[in-house]
């Protein structure tokens, strides 16, 4: 974590320079950076989960298979446009 502190330098200096200060500071700093390059990273999935859903896909390419067999699906569908 990084710590950023700003002071004000001399008793006169507004408040909106000290702001203005630190968010150069901020920017300077890549924090905003990191942050927004985490916000949407997914977490890589669990082992049981990814072994969960190879067995539905299998599972699944199994009863196509099965269905096509008993000729209550088409041997192959085609996804092609027509022209």
């Amino acid at each position: 974590m990084i710590v950023i502190e700003v002071k004000k330098e001399n008793p006169s200096e507004s408040n909106l320079s000290v702001i203005k200060r630190f968010g150069r500071r901020v920017q300077s700093s890549g924090m905003i950076r990191r942050l927004k390059s985490t916000r949407y990273a997914a977490r890589p999935k669990s082992d049981f989960k990814r072994k969960r859903e190879t067995l539905k896909r299998i599972s699944r390419r199994a009863e196509i298979e099965h269905l096509r067999k008993l000729g209550k699906l088409p041997d192959a569908i085609s996804y092609q446009k027509p022209h």
